[in-house]
Order: C-alpha cells, then structure tokens, then sequence
C-alpha cells in the first residue's frame, strides 16, 4: 500500500526523574513522507525523536512507557519487545542532530567508519558505498577531490551533509533529524532542505524543527507538541 505507515506510536508516556516529558501520545508516521514535529522549546520534542531508535536508553532517571512499532521485513515489530536489537535498529533508524559532528578523520573515513564498526573490509564495496552515500547527500561533487582531508575542515552545510552521508551508508529506512538546519547560513539551510525532499524516495524522515517556513516547504505531515500531547496539524 502507498505511504502506509512506516512508524506506529501507542499510549507513549516518557518521563525523567518523575518529571513527565511525553503523556499518552499514539500517533503514525507514513513511509516516504517527511513528518515535522513542531511545537515550543523544552516539550520533548528531541525526546520523541529518541524513542524512535532508543537512544536514550542508559540516560539516569528516564523511564518509558507505551509501544513504538516499526514496519521492518514486511511486518510491524515492537522495538522495545525483549530481544530486539537496539543496534541493529539504530542501523536502520539514524539519528542526525542539531550541529554537525564529524569525527575527527579524513571525509572518507567519516562516511566508512559505520561501515568498518560492521567489520565490512573490502575495499571495493567500502569505495562504493561511500561515493553512493555522498551523492546521495549532495556532497560528492564537492569532496571528490578532498577525500583524503580532515572531515572538520569542511563548512557547516558540508559538515552536516558529511553526517547525513553517514548515516546514509547503512542504507537506513527512517532518518531522524533533531533541528538539522538550526546551525546553518541560509545558503546551506536551502541545500539541506533540497537534500530532506529528495531522501524521501528511499526512506522515511522524522523531523524536528522551529521554522515555520521551513515546514511549510517541504514537510508532507506536521504534529503539534505542547504540553506532553501529540496532535496532528491539519
């Protein structure tokens, strides 16, 4: 089915030290679509991003409950079911944040090094993926040349399309993205937001931002966050 959902949020209560962040929110994202959470400062917005992928899981006073259930191989599946990978579902459901963090290394070893963490050794399939990504991100005709340098010289809108690349490596099916613009020049936001609207043909985007311009461009669906509720915007 076209756009069916992809992400399925049930009765999702999320609090830290008692104090709670996220009340009863149920709520479905739909495959190959960007979805836009917007809504004041401080409202657990990044919150329900990690969630998604659990990566807060280990942060000290946080408790969850509530189902988070993900279309995988052909069928819906509870994530926080015992069990279930939270690294492999990570993999599957990168999580881009606010300022870009490349890691100290060359451009290709930033966008390789998931790749390397996986054992992946060939070089051959490591030289393709990694060009595959970095087109995929806009970024290769820039860096084509520049391969060999440290991933931090690059500019900001560069940095951030360096950390999408690699999250992109892993071919992953749902991006998430914690305000992915808010540190960039308008010239960079632009790109990055081109960039967001050409992913969704081959996966699933979760965005969190401020800027009301910005959603009204390229978001498909957008929720409201406030108060610990979750409710669509028509």
């Amino acid at each position: 089915m076209l756009n069916q959902a992809k992400i399925r949020i049930s009765g999702l209560s999320f609090s830290y030290f008692r104090n709670m962040v996220l009340t009863d929110v149920s709520a479905e994202f739909r495959e190959n679509r960007i979805t836009a959470i917007v809504g004041p400062s401080g409202q657990g917005k990044s919150t329900l991003l990690a969630t998604i992928n659990r990566l807060w899981e280990g942060t000290p006073g946080a408790f969850m409950d509530g189902r988070v259930e993900i279309f995988f191989d052909g069928k819906f599946q509870d994530i926080y079911q015992p069990g279930f990978d939270p690294v492999w579902l990570r993999r599957k459901a990168g999580l881009i944040f606010q300022n870009p963090n490349p890691l100290p290394m060359s451009v290709a070893q930033n966008v390789s090094f998931p790749l390397r963490l996986l054992g992946v050794r060939d070089r051959d399939v490591i030289t393709g993926r990694v060009e595959k990504a970095l087109r995929q991100a806009f970024l290769w005709d820039e860096v084509r040349e520049r391969l060999g340098e440290d991933g931090r010289s690059l500019s900001g809108g560069q940095q951030q399309r360096l950390c999408i690349a690699r999250a992109l490596v892993l071919e992953p099916e749902i991006l998430l993205l914690d305000e992915p613009t808010s540190s960039l020049d308008p010239l960079a936001c632009e790109m990055i937001e081109d960039l967001l609207s050409s992913l969704k043909q081959v996966c699933t985007l979760v965005m969190v931002s401020h800027y009301r311009e910005q959603v009204e461009r390229i978001s498909d669906e957008v929720f409201h966050l406030s108060g610990g509720s979750l409710v669509p915007v028509e």
